[in-house]
């Protein structure tokens, strides 16, 4: 599996057959090395912060919790 790097206009610009193919990538996790599922999570959780609407469907697959730092 190729790394891919995202700019921010590509996050812009991307549908969500883009996000729903990474989320699935990600529950399969076939993944030929823990770094290239680590690529596919950090670019769910880039889009998270960028397009929410996107990922909202996939937030389960990122184990994000909320934290009290005040």
């Amino acid at each position: 599996m190729a790394v891919v790097k995202l700019t921010k206009q590509d996050i812009v610009e991307m549908k969500p057959e883009d996000v729903a193919t990474i989320a699935t990538r990600l529950e399969q996790d076939e993944y030929n090395t823990p770094f290239e599922a680590l690529e596919d999570w950090h670019l769910l959780r880039a889009i998270a912060f960028q397009r929410e609407e996107l990922a909202q469907p996939y937030i389960h697959l990122l184990d994000i919790e909320a934290y009290d730092e005040a």
